[in-house]
């Protein structure tokens, strides 16, 4: 699993943009930045959609105001789904939604788990991480997918 101090795997993410499906690479997207990354099991899930999400959505301002250049949230699923939920959330240009479709950097970063036991395929585990022109900073990994206790926004708004 990926740790503190090491750099982000090569990775292309997406996200729904203005003209379709637009591509994001790890390496452009965190590189000179500080970026606070969520990950979650799942849009529309219960704890993401009431917990996780909405409390970075609330404090955005004070990651801001602390020089995080970019909140990010990064989901197995596809980037029509997380344009919805993020609609649906009221996310506005607090957080950007990226799209892991295939699982491809939660694989790479070790934070996978087998949720096919409920037809949900490999996910994502629910984590928050800074993450400083590439590199990792901080990261918080929970033990079980609906807990939101080391991944919050307080939580990770402490150590910055």
């Amino acid at each position: 699993m990926i740790k503190v101090g090491d750099a982000l795997p090569e990775a292309t993410l997406r996200k729904l943009g203005q003209d379709g499906i637009d591509e994001v690479t790890t390496g452009d997207f965190f590189a000179g930045r500080k970026v606070a990354l969520i990950g979650v099991p799942g849009a529309f899930t219960p704890s993401c959609s009431n917990e996780h999400l909405p409390g970075f959505v609330e404090k955005a301002k004070q990651f801001y105001d602390k020089g995080v250049d970019q909140i990010a949230c990064m989901s197995v699923n596809d980037p029509f789904v997380l344009k919805a939920w993020g609609d649906s959330a009221n996310v506005g240009d607090a957080v950007m939604l990226l799209s892991d479709g295939n699982a491809d950097l939660t694989q790479k970063m070790g934070l996978e788990f087998d949720g096919s036991g409920a037809g949900l395929g490999t996910r994502c585990k629910r984590f928050a991480m800074l993450v400083e022109d590439g590199v990792v900073t901080a990261l918080n990994v929970e033990d079980s997918p609906g807990s939101v206790e080391v991944t919050n926004a307080d939580k990770l708004l402490a150590e910055l």
